[in-house]
């Protein structure tokens, strides 16, 4: 008899990027069991070979006679964002993610792989004159729209950005990514329609320099061990974040009021009379500067 072991994954494609590091975890554990992931972006998990089938969410037909009725099978399904080590900031996700399911956690990280077509595509896509600087300045999926252009909790803020552009503008093509609704900074190339992801994330490998808010642009960064200078607010790096990147941490004001919070801190919409910052600036536009030049 065949014997399963299924990983089911919900949320964003940071999330899903993060949740590679999991997947390879429970392979670990269990060598002899077939792997069967069900996801929302089953492109991030195609390539890796010790996945054996992968299926996207509302898309498998027969999936209990195949691989549950009858069959020697483990289910991981839990959600992490939602246990007592995640919501008090205890230990970072990745470990957390794994004691959720009982794992050994042996250091396994995020993975990321390009076929030779996705390859090729990016570089004959993305081949630019001078070398590229990418920023991706707000945080969430393409083409969405939030109740503002402007999330305090998830976006770099745009005077921050502008100082940026205007620093390095003649020595790099600039590419901003960011929502539809985001501020776009002028005068430099934009992404911020739907791409298809993998083409998104080569964009990486044909990149000098890198800023990120935290989204799932740095966690590609990291599973293609790429370092990068990645800014936070309403997230933590020891959380979601990698020692491979430069992390800069917002310093939230102390007395924050969050009258709207449950169990997370902050929102990722970011309500506008719970920000914090009265005259402080969330980011030093000089640090960025020379932190990026020494990248």
């Amino acid at each position: 008899m065949d014997q399963y072991t299924i990983f089911h994954i919900e949320g964003g494609l940071g999330k899903h990027i993060t949740s590679t590091a999991v997947a390879r975890c429970i392979k670990n554990n269990h060598p002899d069991r077939k792997l069967i992931v069900v996801c929302a972006y089953p492109e991030i998990y195609l390539n890796l070979r010790f996945v054996d089938r992968v299926y996207r969410i509302g898309t498998t037909p027969y999936f209990y006679d195949d691989y549950i009725k009858g069959k020697d099978t483990l289910i991981f399904k839990q959600e992490p964002y939602f246990t007592t080590d995640h919501i008090v900031k205890r230990k970072p996700l990745i470990q957390n993610w794994c004691n959720l399911y009982n794992l050994e956690y042996n250091n396994e990280m995020p993975e990321l792989l390009f076929n030779v077509r996705q390859k090729q595509i990016g570089f004959n896509r993305w081949q630019r004159e001078k070398p590229i600087m990418l920023i991706q300045s707000n945080g969430g999926p393409l083409g969405d729209a939030q109740t503002t252009p402007y999330s305090w909790t998830r976006d770099l803020p745009y005077q921050n950005t502008l100082d940026i552009v205007n620093h390095f503008k003649e020595i790099y093509h600039i590419i901003q990514i960011c929502r539809d609704d985001s501020n776009i900074i002028p005068g430099i190339e934009s992404i911020n329609k739907p791409l298809l992801n993998m083409e998104l994330f080569s964009l990486l490998l044909v990149s000098q320099k890198r800023l990120f808010i935290d989204s799932c642009m740095q966690h590609a960064a990291y599973a293609l061990n790429l370092p990068s200078i990645v800014c936070w607010i309403g997230t933590s790096p020891s959380i979601f974040g990698y020692d491979l990147h430069e992390n800069i941490q917002a310093n939230i004001p102390e007395g924050a009021k969050l009258p709207d919070s449950y169990l997370f801190d902050f929102g990722f919409q970011g309500s506008v009379y719970e920000c914090p910052f009265i005259d402080e600036e969330i980011f030093d536009s000089n640090q960025l500067i020379n932190t990026l030049k020494l990248s």
